[in-house]
């Protein structure tokens, strides 16, 4: 279905991911509904690729033919110089399978404790997937990069966003700056930005 009361589905049940990327889509003529609304869509979906690329189109399909709807998915990747680009594919779960995002931090600041000022460059990279019912997809990305800080600082976001400071924001981190602000120069906004002209085109019918 393409135009007015198209439907696309945010193939994550991570609230804070939800609706930062609903507040990215704000605006479209589109009806955003998250992946918990639609009974058949597993409730946990197997990341077993070895690359956000593969992940990202895996989550994208799997939601987009179980709701019957198209589907938009992001794999989101942190990765750090002086770790040799990890946490990458494991983001997520850097400290344990169920960590919470401050075990994670906690894991991420303990494995860099040793890291000087000229060390701790890092980017976030995210790549969005969209795709159709019929399994059909196309990927974007977006590249951030920032340093990471030597304490949490902040009380925004989510995730590392505590840790994470972009090169743009003069010192700031994530989690000291407006959704709006972030979603502007973040790695998930930028790859947004591509997501929105294959939206428009595929979905909306436009251009």
């Amino acid at each position: 279905m393409k135009g007015q009361g198209a439907t696309l589905v945010i193939a994550s049940r991570n609230r804070d991911k939800i609706r930062e990327l609903a507040n990215l889509l704000e605006g479209l003529p589109l009806a955003v509904r998250a992946a918990e609304e639609f009974p058949d869509v597993p409730v946990v979906i197997e990341e077993t690729a070895p690359d956000l690329h593969g992940n990202a189109l895996i989550k994208a399909r799997t939601v987009a033919k179980a709701s019957g709807q198209w589907a938009l998915a992001d794999d989101t990747g942190l990765e750090v110089d002086a770790l040799g680009g990890a946490p990458g594919v494991e983001t997520a779960r850097f400290a344990g399978p169920d960590a919470t995002y401050e075990e994670n931090v906690a894991m991420l600041l303990e494995r860099m404790a040793g890291a000087g000022p000229g060390r701790r460059g890092a980017r976030f990279r995210t790549v969005v997937a969209l795709c159709d019912p019929d399994g059909r997809a196309t990927t974007v990305e977006g590249v951030c990069e920032g340093k990471i800080s030597r304490t949490p600082v902040g009380k925004s976001g989510f995730g590392y966003d505590p840790v994470f400071a972009p090169e743009e924001a003069g010192g700031k981190t994530f989690a000291q700056m407006s959704m709006q602000s972030k979603g502007a120069i973040s790695h998930r906004g930028r790859a947004m930005v591509a997501a929105l002209s294959e939206i428009e085109r595929r979905i909306l019918g436009q251009g």
